[in-house]
């Protein structure tokens, strides 16, 4: 199967839900390039951005299970390659 590059951008607001995106992107590894997450302390928030080279079904997989999570947003970038 054909694998895409895309960028995963997560909004985590309620800390809660962040053992939740942990697992999530533990469960997924196979598929991420590299990860860079950024504690937001005046906001109290949690910005994180996750490369992953992976087949479209299961980068949208991941992404909708992370955005069911209360408190937490996604928006995915794909590459045109």
């Amino acid at each position: 199967m054909n694998t895409r590059v895309a960028v995963i951008a997560i909004i985590v607001e309620n800390p809660e839900s962040a053992e939740g995106v942990n697992n999530l992107l533990h469960t997924y590894r196979q598929y991420i390039i590299g990860r860079m997450g950024i504690p937001y302390r005046e906001k109290n928030i949690n910005i994180i951005s996750v490369a992953v080279d992976a087949p479209e079904p299961e980068i949208t997989a991941l992404s909708g299970k992370i955005g069911r999570l209360s408190g937490v947003s996604t928006k995915t970038a794909y590459s045109k390659l």
